[in-house]
């Protein structure tokens, strides 16, 4: 069986395709190129994961493909990535990035090379199963739950699931480390990358701000709508957000100690091109029980039961919390949770499991 692996010059990616060559499969490395305004600035890393694909493939033995999808990723993503933005929303193009590139531009190019399946190097599980008589492909978290990256690959259709292995679904983090030092493999120590792909390490606001001119306008407090700053962009803003808003010194809300709470963006007006913040952590404002969600993917290609209780991400780096779903109608559905969710925020995907099973999610309305 031939797969075709993509690989981004990190260890992951390398330990897959390794683990597959001893596996007997027919392997081939295929490096993807999606970015490529800056690609000479200190900030991105393309030419140097080039180096270390090319290094990793000779120690393997496999042949090495490099295919640009620069242009469909300016389409597909960095365009919506704009869009939302622009609108007063905080996207995830991680997200957006993995369903309509590498488990569409690239399974359809692995596809043309004659593959039968394509890899990655996600920590993820993928399982066939019959369910009614009918084959179905579920999408499952990895045993590292450390490491489980199932919430960006909740958009994946049954179609791309069945093409797709992901060889470290089942192993922990640190033993891909062990077993790339132990084949010689450079990569073995590289640190992870971190971030959105084509922003890398650089300052988020003076990216953003290439492409999105500076709006002026009021920071006002939602307690008491008075003017207390103001902002350069609501673009630059998200729910939640602490850092960057130079209004520590205005007071209110005091704790026992006589401090003044710190201030976090609660609300974004875009009509009126108004910021709202509130005090404080807890402030109710920043607390909510339900959301509505959008743009829906069920993996299974058909909707999940509502009112039943399932368990849902929000943001990737919250535990799973306990839900239901209340109503699923005109492409919108209702999530409810168990508990008050902190700083919920437009934009960004809020993906539902039944165990370990991701059943899909939707963007937050």
């Amino acid at each position: 069986m031939k797969v075709v692996v993509g690989m981004s010059g990190g260890v992951d990616s390398a330990v897959t395709a390794l683990l597959l060559k001893r596996q007997g499969y027919n392997v081939t490395g295929l490096f993807m190129k999606n970015w490529e305004d800056d690609d000479d600035s200190e900030f991105c890393s393309t030419r140097q994961d080039l180096v270390d694909v090319a290094s990793v493939c000779d120690v393997i033995g496999i042949d090495l493909e490099v295919v640009n999808f620069s242009a469909e990723y300016k389409d597909r993503v960095f365009a919506d990535f704009l869009r939302e933005y622009e609108a007063g929303r905080t996207p995830n193009p991680d997200i957006l990035c993995n369903s309509e590139i590498k488990f569409r531009c690239f399974l359809d190019h692995a596809m043309a090379l004659g593959a039968d399946r394509i890899a990655t190097g996600h920590y993820a599980q993928v399982r066939e199963w019959e369910n009614d008589g009918r084959r179905e492909f579920q999408l499952l978290k990895a045993e590292d739950g450390t490491k489980d990256q199932s919430y960006f690959l909740y958009r994946l259709n049954q179609a791309q699931l069945s093409k797709t292995l992901f060889p470290l679904g089942a192993i922990y983090k640190r033993e891909v480390r062990k077993i790339a030092e132990a084949a010689g493999l450079h990569v073995a120590t590289k640190k992870d990358s971190t971030g959105i792909c084509f922003i890398g390490e650089r300052p988020f606001r003076e990216f953003l701000m290439r492409y999105l001119p500076t709006s002026p306008g009021e920071i006002r407090a939602l307690d008491d709508d008075r003017v207390i700053g103001e902002h350069q962009g609501l673009m630059y803003h998200t729910i939640g957000q602490r850092k960057g808003l130079h209004i520590g010194g205005i007071k209110g809300n005091q704790d026992e100690a006589g401090e003044h709470d710190a201030w976090y963006v609660a609300r974004k007006d875009v009509k009126s091109n108004v910021l709202y913040a509130v005090q404080g952590h807890a402030h109710p404002a920043l607390l909510k029980e339900r959301l509505t969600a959008i743009d829906l993917n069920w993996i299974a290609g058909r909707d999940p039961h509502t009112h039943w209780v399932y368990t849902a991400k929000p943001r990737y780096r919250t535990p799973d919390m306990p839900c239901e779903i209340d109503s699923i109608a005109d492409g919108r559905a209702e999530i409810v949770f168990a508990e008050a969710q902190w700083a919920l925020t437009p934009g960004q995907s809020v993906v539902v499991y039944e165990s370990k099973v991701c059943l899909g999610g939707g963007i937050i309305a």
